[in-house]
């Protein structure tokens, strides 16, 4: 009887075991998901020597071709024109790098107005539909290109709600409702710089704070200076 009892008891806490090493390896994948680094683009040269240029895009939804289709995301594009859904970025050092963002979301709002003021760029400008501004109305982004050790803020304006022909998985295209900013801002020694998006466009997470916003490949990334 009392062999019983114990072999029980060694079942019912191998169970227990079982149970917590799996536990924690789900958490261990989870983390890494967030956490992990995508494949790097790297800028292209510019025109000028001790120039480079990067071109982004900013979608509503990924879409069906990657992990989760619903969230929100960046995607850059590479040198040889293909756009790849990476937020890990490659900038030569000392240079001056030329953005272009093409925003395909619709408005979000910033819950820090700080937010929508243009800093870091060149004049503390940026284009917007090829008109310089220096800010945006608080409620008027759909997402921001933020490098908060460089100093860089750029708010990038929503599409109407109501736009005609919006885009609905990515990669989105120019004929699709868009709107295109540019700005440029200047690069230090080498380093690696986290960027991210500081408008809480996590839908259906807590205070839209999580899911694409939390992780690498959607609305958070690396600048890496070389």
């Amino acid at each position: 009887m009392l062999r019983g009892v114990v072999s029980a008891r060694r079942q019912r806490l191998l169970g227990v075991a079982v149970v917590t090493v799996a536990f924690c390896a789900a958490i261990a994948l989870y983390v890494l998901s967030l956490t992990s680094s995508p494949a790097a683009v790297a800028s292209a040269a510019g025109a000028a020597q001790g120039s480079a240029r990067l071109t982004l895009q900013t979608v509503a939804a990924i879409g069906p071709r990657y992990p989760n289709p619903d969230w929100v995301s960046y995607l850059a594009r590479k040198p040889n024109g293909k756009w790849i859904h990476s937020t890990n970025l490659t900038v030569p050092a000392h240079s001056l790098v030329r953005v272009t963002i093409y925003q395909y979301d619709s408005s979000t709002g910033l819950r820090n107005p700080f937010f929508a003021r243009v800093q870091g760029t060149t004049g503390k400008t940026m284009q917007l539909d090829g008109k310089t501004v220096a800010a945006v109305a608080p409620a008027a982004p759909a997402h921001t290109f933020a490098v908060p050790q460089l100093g860089v803020f750029v708010p990038l304006a929503g599409v109407a709600d109501n736009a005609k022909n919006q885009c609905a998985e990515a990669p989105c295209t120019l004929s699709e409702a868009h709107h295109t900013i540019t700005f440029t801002f200047h690069t230090g020694a080498r380093g690696r710089f986290r960027w991210q998006c500081f408008v809480p466009c996590g839908a259906g997470y807590l205070n839209g704070n999580g899911g694409p916003m939390q992780s690498f490949n959607y609305m958070a990334g690396w600048l890496v200076v070389v």
